[in-house]
C-alpha cells in the first residue's frame, strides 16, 4: 500500500457538497461528490451521542487552531475517495457547517455556524487538514483501517467484521438493526444490551442465527442481496420471548435469549401461568439473582443455583454447628445428621466446621425459609449429594 501527505486541502474544500444522512445516521459524501465519508466498512456516526460532547469538542479544537489529527483517504479510483479514518471528525465538521447542531460561545449562548461571527466562519472554512491519500488492494487498505483508531474510539468487534465483511449483505444488515430510526428498536431493548449505532443489535441478531459463529456467518453470506433468514430468526426469538413472558421487566435485557430459544423453544408455556410465577419469584427476598428467574422457569423451576438463593450467613452457621456438635458428643453419633443415620465408619464421626455446608431442612424450592430454625449443618459430601431433595 502506498500513500501521500496532502496538507492543501481545507475544511471548505472537504464540506463541499457535504449531505448527511439523518435517516441512517452518517455523513455520505463530501469534496464535491468525490468523497465518500463513511463507506459500508466504517462504523455509524457515534460523535452526537453523549449530548454531542465528542462533536462540539471537535468544532471548539479548530476555532483554537488545534490540529485534530491525521485523516486517510482510500484512492478507489483516480478522482474518488473514501474515508478510511477521520470519518467521525469530518460528519462532525460537516454537521456543523450545516446546522446540525450549536457550540456555545464565550458568553455561554448557544450558536449554529450560520450565526457566529464571520471571522470565526472564516478560520473554520480555511483551516487546513492533514490528510494521507493511501492506495492499495483491498486487503491491505481492510487490514490498515483495522489498525488504526485515531479518533480516540476503538472499534467493537462487531464493527471490526462490518468492515472485514463489507459487501450487500453488511448494507442491509445495518439498514435494518443499526438505524436508530427503526421502530422496532424500543421493542427489542427490552432485551438486548446496547446501541444500534455501535452494531449490538447487528452483532446480537447474528450472535442467534449463527450460533455463536458470526465470523463464519458473515463469510458464508458476504455477497447476499437479503437478510431473510438473519430476519426471520432474529424476529422468531424476540416473538417467542415477548409470548411467553407477558410482562418486561429490566433484568430480561442482555439474557442469553438466543440460546434459551434454542433449549426450550419447544416446550409449552401458560403465559399466564408463568408471569404468576415470575412476580412470586420477584416477591421473594430470598433470590439474590433474578436475572436467573427467567432461565429458571423455562427449565421447569428445578436448577435454583440459577436464582442464587440468600445463604444462611456465617453466625447462623457457627450457631447451628455447636448445637450439633453437643447433641452428637451427647449420643455419641456423628454431628452430620445423614452420616448418623449410616451404618459406614462416618456413622460416629465428628465434622469440623470447615468441613461442613449449611443446608436448608426443608429446600427453599419446597417452601423452606433460609431461618436458623431451617438450617443444618451436613458434611460437604452429604449437602453436595442432597440437592432440592
Amino acid at each position: 500500500m502506498k500513500s501521500i501527505l496532502k496538507t492543501d486541502i481545507t475544511i471548505k474544500d472537504i464540506c463541499d457538497g457535504f449531505v448527511y444522512n439523518e435517516l441512517e445516521g452518517k455523513g455520505l459524501f463530501g469534496l464535491s461528490g468525490t468523497l465518500t465519508i463513511q463507506p459500508e466498512y466504517q462504523r455509524n456516526y457515534i460523535y452526537a451521542s453523549e449530548s454531542g460532547q465528542k462533536e462540539v469538542a471537535v468544532i471548539e479544537s479548530i476555532l483554537k487552531e488545534y490540529p485534530i489529527g491525521l485523516i486517510y483517504f482510500n484512492k478507489v479510483s483516480n478522482n474518488q475517495f473514501e474515508v478510511l479514518d477521520g470519518q467521525q471528525r469530518i460528519t462532525s465538521i460537516g454537521r456543523f457547517l450545516t446546522n446540525k447542531f450549536a457550540i456555545k460561545d464565550e458568553s455561554g449562548m448557544e450558536q449554529y455556524f450560520s450565526s457566529i461571527a464571520a471571522d470565526k466562519r472564516d478560520l473554520i472554512l480555511k483551516t487546513k487538514l492533514v490528510i494521507y491519500e493511501c492506495e492499495g488492494a483491498e486487503s491491505e487498505i481492510k487490514e490498515w483501517f483495522k489498525t488504526i483508531n485515531i479518533a480516540g474510539v476503538q472499534l467493537n468487534s462487531q464493527e471490526l467484521l462490518n468492515a472485514v465483511y463489507s459487501g450487500s449483505f453488511v448494507t442491509l444488515g445495518k439498514e435494518e438493526f443499526s438505524n436508530n430510526q427503526n421502530a422496532n428498536i424500543q421493542k427489542w431493548s427490552a432485551y438486548i444490551k446496547g446501541n444500534a449505532n455501535r452494531q449490538l443489535f447487528l452483532e446480537c441478531a447474528l450472535d442467534w442465527v449463527s450460533k455463536g459463529n458470526i465470523n463464519d456467518y458473515m463469510s458464508s453470506h458476504r455477497y447476499d442481496t437479503n437478510i431473510k433468514e438473519l430476519k426471520n430468526y432474529f424476529n422468531s426469538v424476540i416473538d417467542w420471548v415477548s409470548t411467553v413472558f407477558i410482562d418486561i421487566e429490566s433484568e430480561m435485557c442482555g439474557l442469553e435469549w438466543g440460546r434459551l430459544y434454542e433449549q426450550f423453544k419447544n416446550e409449552p408455556y401458560n403465559p399466564q401461568d408463568v408471569s404468576e410465577k415470575v412476580k412470586k419469584l420477584y416477591a421473594d427476598s430470598y433470590i439474590k439473582n433474578r436475572k436467573g428467574v427467567f432461565e429458571y422457569i423455562l427449565g421447569g423451576s428445578t436448577e435454583t443455583k440459577l436464582l442464587q438463593v440468600r445463604v444462611f450467613d456465617e453466625a447462623t452457621k457457627k450457631s447451628v454447628y455447636a448445637k450439633q456438635l453437643n447433641d452428637a458428643e451427647n449420643k455419641d453419633i456423628s454431628n452430620c445428621p445423614l452420616c448418623s443415620l449410616g451404618h459406614d465408619s462416618n456413622k460416629s464421626k465428628i465434622w469440623k466446621l470447615k468441613e461442613m455446608d449449611a443446608d436448608h431442612v426443608e429446600a427453599w424450592s419446597k417452601g423452606g425459609v433460609t431461618s436458623i430454625e431451617n438450617c443444618q449443618m451436613l458434611c460437604k459430601t452429604h449437602n453436595k449429594s442432597k440437592g432440592n431433595r
